[in-house]
């Protein structure tokens, strides 16, 4: 179970538990809380046999908002008699002090990386709140918004004249995936990427569409379990052919 709180609403939280073997797993951040997550998450999937509660505290970037983290913190580990397990990104030392003080088993990941590759590269870090969100490769950047652009533009078999400019081209039914693919590997990565839906008029002919084979060599398919492909559709649209 993953829960987010905004700074102006998990001051007021009130911990109710749910399940006794939960172990509640906090991400504390000074900004949007993903760095903490991500980290926090790869880490915690490892352990199978445990079921986790996860609580993301996002903008802590005042001592109040600090001190209220440490009661929620606190308030969890209580409910449960479980010591939570917290996962930190802030920068300030001052905030990083308070937050020490919860009961819980405090993984301060700057702590963790920071002191030893202080020492390998004989350099103090700034510790500048917000850095790892900046821009610091501006052509990066611009490449990944426009194949946002050109994924949006591309969607569903959009404007198939500009397939010559994709690095690759998603395949598949309706309800695959194909599009958010497309965005993630736009957004993160850069990456040109197309999508077009097979219909039942490509199925009926057994050939993919001639300006799809075309662009053989940047085509992938995606695929899906058909008891999940059901469930999609019925929940999108539950009458007709479209999701039987």
């Amino acid at each position: 179970m993953v829960s987010r709180f905004t700074p102006l609403f998990f001051c007021c939280w009130k911990w109710t538990i749910q399940h006794m073997d939960e172990r509640t797993v906090f991400f504390l951040s000074d900004q949007t809380g993903v760095t903490a997550e991500t980290l926090g998450h790869s880490l915690i999937t490892q352990f199978s046999n445990r079921n986790f509660r996860q609580i993301t505290l996002p903008f802590i970037d005042t001592e109040d908002k600090a001190k209220t983290a440490v009661q929620t913190i606190n308030s969890a580990g209580e409910a449960s008699a479980l010591r939570p397990i917290v996962f930190s990104t802030l920068v300030q030392e001052n905030f990083r002090s308070i937050l020490k003080e919860a009961n819980g088993l405090h993984l301060d990941i700057f702590d963790v990386f920071l002191e030893p590759l202080a020492k390998e590269l004989k350099e103090q870090p700034s510790f500048e709140t917000g850095r790892a969100h900046g821009v610091s490769d501006i052509d990066a950047y611009m490449r990944r918004i426009e194949a946002t652009n050109f994924a949006l533009a591309n969607d569903d078999g959009g404007i198939s004249r500009d397939y010559d400019m994709a690095d690759v081209i998603l395949v598949g039914v309706s309800r695959t995936g194909k599009t958010p693919t497309c965005l993630y590997l736009a957004l993160q990565y850069g990456v040109y990427a197309a999508n077009y839906p097979l219909t039942d008029e490509d199925f009926e002919s057994g050939k993919l569409p001639d300006f799809l084979v075309q662009q053989q060599d940047k085509l992938y398919g995606l695929s899906i379990a058909p008891d999940r492909l059901r469930q999609i559709r019925k929940e999108r649209r539950p009458l007709g052919k479209y999701s039987s």
